[in-house]
């Protein structure tokens, strides 16, 4: 497993870039780089150790928890399994339990009246390549949504 990191600095508040990230309207924008033939989306009922999925448009993706949770500051999420068709989740596996526990970490930091924005992402070294063609065309894309 790999710890991915990419940073960015971005001339708006934080809780603006939260938005961004967050925000039904924009998270499908930002994240079109790592699955460009479907629209994703994130469903969360935003609380530590509860359900937030992302999803294709055809419902399928990944289950995760809330690790730590301190808007706009900071959110921590566990990946749990995948979610297949008919909404069934696998969370047991052994493909699953070989990368299950891996974090995505975002953590917003006030830099003088802007916003640094600093993401991690554990994967495994086969995922690297989309990973960083991912978050590094997907936070130009935040970046700027919350110039604007």
């Amino acid at each position: 497993m790999e710890t991915l990191s990419y940073e960015t600095v971005i001339n708006a508040p934080k809780q603006k870039v939260w938005d961004v990230l967050w925000s039904p309207e924009t998270y499908g924008q930002w994240t079109q780089f790592f699955n460009p033939s479907s629209q994703s989306q994130m469903k969360s009922d935003w609380k530590v150790g509860g359900k937030t999925y992302f999803l294709d448009m055809n419902n399928e993706g990944m289950v995760s928890t809330i690790d730590s949770l301190d808007e706009p500051n900071q959110i921590i999420f566990k990946h749990l399994g995948m979610v297949g068709k008919d909404g069934v989740e696998d969370t047991e596996s052994m493909e699953i339990k070989q990368w299950s526990g891996c974090f995505e970490k975002y953590i917003l930091i006030d830099f003088d009246g802007k916003t640094k924005l600093h993401t991690e992402v554990q994967v495994e070294k086969n995922w690297e390549e989309h990973m960083n063609t991912g978050f590094i065309k997907g936070l130009e894309i935040v970046k700027n949504l919350a110039e604007k």
